[in-house]
């Protein structure tokens, strides 16, 4: 049988304390206003929030009110892109994720990079533009691919591990891999977004989790370095900010300012 690589990280000192709360989080938005009364309008909402934020995190001028008007620029479009066919890639983003990523790739860097590049992992050694300050520079082609590949296998296998840490363990690596050209911060943000949906973190997409990456901005980077630099301890610190996002992405929640 097939380890279950991510069952031991989440038991990871502190962590499945912080994923327990992080959960509890979420469920008591869920629980306090009625999951059936959560409608596509909510969603959306969430999903538009999350849109703004994770290009504001990537670098984007974009004011949410020119992401609404869809008057923003290149990173703000693909994000909101993303948003539109996120709850339909979810579902698929446990049997096929290698085809997830390079889906979301596609609308994310539509106005980023030549249309060859759409949806394409990288296979070359060149340095990879980053939309991720401060990253220590990305791996090359050959260790991505293996990595990759690694991650995809593994996401298709069953796991003891709370979704909320297969989530950030996925963030994390497709950030630190940079597999695709451009906008790689943007596509391991919505990554993780569908994996909280699809594992049953946030079925209905209506925290937003992107806030919680943007509010913490100032650890952003450096986390991500961390989790790639200081093993376990790394990997640790990163969990438990993941966790801090989770709740901070409840708190932002469109569904909580509802009478």
């Amino acid at each position: 049988m097939s380890a279950d690589v991510f069952e031991p990280l989440a038991g990871l000192e502190g962590v499945g304390s912080a994923a327990r709360a992080a959960r509890d989080a979420v469920d008591v938005l869920l629980r306090d206003r009625g999951l059936r009364k959560v409608g596509s309008d909510m969603t959306a909402e969430a999903l538009l929030l999350g849109a703004h934020a994770s290009a504001a995190l990537a670098g984007s001028t974009a004011t949410l009110d020119d992401v609404r008007r869809g008057a923003g620029d290149g990173l703000s479009s693909g994000a909101v892109r993303m948003t539109g066919e996120l709850m339909a890639l979810a579902p698929r983003v446990d049997t096929a994720p290698v085809q997830v990523w390079t889906r979301l790739h596609q609308l994310a860097a539509a106005d980023l990079g030549p249309e060859q590049e759409l949806g394409h992992l990288r296979t070359t050694q060149e340095p990879v533009p980053d939309d991720i300050p401060g990253l220590l520079p990305a791996p090359p082609a050959d260790e991505m691919w293996e990595r990759l590949s690694a991650l995809a296998q593994n996401l298709t296998r069953p796991t003891k591990a709370p979704g909320l840490v297969v989530a950030a363990i996925v963030h994390a690596e497709l950030a630190v891999l940079r597999p695709f050209p451009t906008a790689n911060g943007l596509v391991a943000r919505a990554a993780e977004r569908c994996l909280l949906v699809a594992r049953g973190i946030d079925p209905v997409a209506v925290t937003v989790p992107e806030a919680g990456h943007w509010e913490l901005a100032a650890t952003y980077g450096s986390g991500l370095d961390d989790y790639a630099a200081r093993g376990l301890t790394g990997v640790r610190d990163w969990l438990l900010r993941s966790c801090e996002v989770v709740s901070l992405g409840a708190e932002r929640s469109p569904l909580g300012t509802r009478a």
